[in-house]
């Protein structure tokens, strides 16, 4: 099939889950003989070195830059447009349709679109071709902001309130267009359903389960790994949680245990707020089998979000004990007791890494039964024909017939 495929961000390097998804599923479709376009709207200039990772792989790669966040444009429309804040921040870009808009005079057998809030300087085209297109959602986003706007002074709760009301309306109104709408997890697909009015089939997130067979965690290293992007405040919120009141609860009973804080986005004033010399303050890792090889347990204290977590399935591929809440393992289909410990208070959680790092006969276990679930539902190829399965839905859709000459 022909593809083309619209992100808001660039897949590499994989600094976040999200990113990690597209550029999996990217490189298994284009393995599997599909010619994909790739049209990137991003924040962040892509380096040269960057760009040719993602050429090695597609047929063509066009990179349009995106406005600054704090750009007069977009505080006017977060303000008074009628699209969601976020929708704003990634939209109203006069470029983007007119680079957009001529691609749509070329067939494409699937229209490919990743999360609602980019979906605003595309919509008027496609309408206007007729071109049905899919939209993933990794989330539910309507329902997402609480991390975010737990962070807002309460002087802007009128502001909240509106911009969640905008954003309700907004998702009703892309899905309804899109052909297809695709979901990450069983329990979001069932939300969706309900907005799109149609049914919503899951793709899931996946992980490289041949590279991750590498690493061999160690019991005896009483170290305690959290990773993640910190320009996502979910990930804020639960390092956060983590180090003001779950590991000092762990340190009263192993006082010897470590904590590695890993992952793209790392605030310097952080080390400056915790500075106990327990924390290993770790960064982006570009490479985690010798960091995951180097601990014994994962912890993922997320009280926000949706979708499936990347990195936790990252974890289970890697063989790594899981202390987890229900948040963190959503969308899957874990069994707590035997394939990891749960807790939702700070004291459940801390009691479940001790368990943890004081059983490693009991811990090793869990570990291996992880590794084997991630391989058997969420390595990438069961995400890739997911998705080929849907484009197989839509491409009776999709075929126009050619123009007379």
């Amino acid at each position: 099939m022909r593809i083309l495929w619209i992100l808001p961000y660039s897949p590499w390097p994989a600094t976040s889950g999200g990113k990690t998804r597209q550029f999996h599923l990217l490189r298994s479709l284009a393995a599997r003989g599909h010619r994909i376009t790739l049209l990137l709207h991003d924040k962040h200039p892509v380096s040269l070195t960057d760009r040719q990772v993602l050429e090695a792989f597609l047929e063509q790669l066009i990179i349009l830059p995106r406005r600054p966040l704090r750009s007069a444009k977009t505080l006017v429309a977060g303000l008074v447009a009628p699209y969601p804040l976020l929708a704003s921040v990634n939209g109203l870009s006069g470029a983007l349709q007119d680079v957009f808009n001529p691609l749509l005079d070329e067939h494409w057998d699937v229209v490919q679109i990743e999360h609602s809030y980019t979906f605003q300087p595309y919509e008027d085209a496609l309408a206007r071709k007729s071109q049905p297109f899919v939209l993933t959602e990794h989330n539910v986003e309507s329902a997402l902001g609480a991390a975010t706007y737990d962070r807002l002074p309460r002087w802007a709760l009128p502001f909240i309130h509106y911009d969640q009301w905008r954003y309700r309306r907004w998702e009703r109104r892309v899905m309804r267009q899109a052909a297809q709408v695709v979901a990450v997890t069983a329990s979001d697909a069932q939300v969706l359903e309900k907005i799109a009015g149609k049914p919503v089939p899951v793709v899931v997130n996946g992980v490289d389960c041949d590279h991750f067979a590498g690493a061999r965690p160690d019991p005896a290293a009483r170290r305690v790994l959290f990773l993640g992007n910190y320009e996502y405040a979910p990930n804020v919120d639960a390092i956060e949680w983590a180090l003001d009141e779950i590991l000092p609860k762990v340190w009263e009973q192993c006082p010897d245990a470590r904590m590695s804080v890993c992952g793209f986005g790392m605030p310097d004033s952080w080390r400056e707020r915790w500075q106990d010399p327990r924390i290993e303050w770790q960064g982006f890792v570009p490479n985690l089998l010798a960091l995951q090889s180097s601990c014994s347990v994962f912890l993922a204290p997320l009280r926000h979000g949706g979708g499936s977590k990347l990195k936790v399935l990252e974890a289970l591929a890697a063989g790594l004990p899981l202390a987890s809440t229900e948040q963190g393992v959503s969308g899957l289909d874990l069994v707590e007791g035997m394939d990891y410990l749960g807790g939702q208070t700070a004291i459940g959680l801390a009691d479940a890494v001790v368990r943890l790092l004081r059983s490693p006969e009991a811990a090793v276990p869990m570990g291996e039964a992880g590794r084997a679930y991630a391989r058997r539902a969420h390595d990438w190829s069961v995400a890739a024909s997911q998705l080929e399965q849907v484009y197989a839905t839509l491409s009776p859709l999709n075929q126009k017939e050619p123009a007379c000459v």
